[in-house]
């Protein structure tokens, strides 16, 4: 490996904490400081459905959006699929994983590379996020979820497996009514153990939302109107089960929503369509009437038809707000601008050993 290049892991000791989001944020705050960078992701975990396509999708919407060229982007060794472990566990497969790890050897300042879903996973490769980080001498900075003072017990765990090479964690989408606690307790607590905190992001609506495009897919959704806004984020999910005006003010509290109804429930597509929803989901594969259809088409929101009950659609929606992906312009912009804001890279940029580079 290269002495020019340093290694920096960017992990977490969770899934869906919002590595892919810091990964981008810190490139482009990197780059904007003259730091040339690599980037990968040695595990996959969000495969292309495509079978000839076996570039993980997050990889290729970080690459495209910093439209990064083919020798600053590092191939993915491998997927945690149940083909994969198999093999592994059948002593199939003969690939030593760190070595091919240690063949990452771009010319860049820097290396990003993203680590799977916890600080263990890939352990059966010897690509656990503790072996990683040997293997390359990389230093590792930890994305965390702060929902209550209790993150302080896993990264004091982390802490204990990665030691020195733990240069710092970024706190992640802390609650407003957290974010007090998190400045005056659980920052200086953390420091003192030796854990540096070098940002702290707060909750934000547009990060954990979903288009309406997702949705489609994960419900195998009939688009019954405007196909051609898929794009449409929705921030928070809706019922219609309620009488008319009871779902008029229930409506009015929520912001960019998806409401979820029965076909045959005209008064409460009306209210919805009259207050911030992103989506009608009907249930019941009842058609709406030409009305509703006619004035969504007016108001450029799309109206679904799912072949499930309620409370499964519900479920699959919930889901998909915990698994929320970067996969929108919109949220990078979005993140670029929070990085910026909320996160010293600088300080990390000096534990790394590099410096920005001045910009005629």
């Amino acid at each position: 490996m290269p002495k020019s290049s340093k290694y920096l892991l960017v992990g977490s000791s969770e899934a869906y904490s919002g590595k892919s989001a810091v990964v981008l944020g810190l490139a482009s705050q990197f780059r904007e400081k003259g730091i040339d960078i690599a980037y990968g992701k040695p595990i996959g975990t969000c495969l292309s459905e495509s079978q000839v396509d076996t570039l993980d999708e997050d990889v290729r919407f970080i690459t495209q959006m910093l439209n990064l060229p083919d020798h600053r982007l590092l191939p993915t060794l491998l997927s945690l699929d149940q083909v994969t472990i198999g093999k592994k566990l059948s002593g199939a497969d003969p690939v030593d994983y760190v070595q091919a790890l240690q063949q990452y050897a771009p010319t860049s300042d820097l290396v990003l590379l993203e680590g799977s879903s916890s600080l263990e996973e890939g352990r059966l490769f010897d690509l656990a996020m503790p072996q990683m980080a040997e293997a390359l001498n990389a230093s590792v900075v930890l994305v965390a979820r702060c929902q209550s003072g209790l993150v302080v017990e896993k990264l004091m765990a982390a802490k204990q497996q990665l030691g020195d090479r733990l240069i710092g964690v970024l706190l992640n989408d802390i609650p407003l009514t957290q974010m007090n606690l998190t400045q005056t307790q659980i920052k200086p607590f953390l420091e003192k153990q030796g854990i540096d905190v070098l940002g702290m992001l707060p909750h934000n609506e547009l990060l954990r939302s979903v288009s309406v495009g997702e949705l489609v897919r994960r419900l195998n959704a009939e688009v019954l109107c405007r196909p051609d806004r898929m794009d449409l984020m929705v921030e928070s999910l809706k019922i219609g089960a309620m009488n008319v005006n009871s779902a008029l003010e229930y409506f009015r509290r929520a912001h960019n929503m998806a409401v979820v109804t029965g076909g045959d429930r005209t008064d409460i597509q009306v209210a919805a369509l009259e207050t911030s929803t992103q989506c009608l989901i009907l249930t019941g594969h009842l058609p709406p009437t030409d009305t509703i259809l006619s004035r969504a088409e007016d108001l450029e929101v799309p109206i679904l038809s799912v072949d499930l009950d309620t409370l499964t659609t519900v479920e699959i929606i919930d889901q998909a707000f915990g698994q929320a992906r970067l996969h929108e312009p919109i949220k990078v912009q979005e993140i670029c601008q929070m990085m910026a804001n909320y996160f010293d890279g600088d300080r990390l940029l000096a534990k790394l050993g590099l410096e920005p580079v001045a910009t005629p």
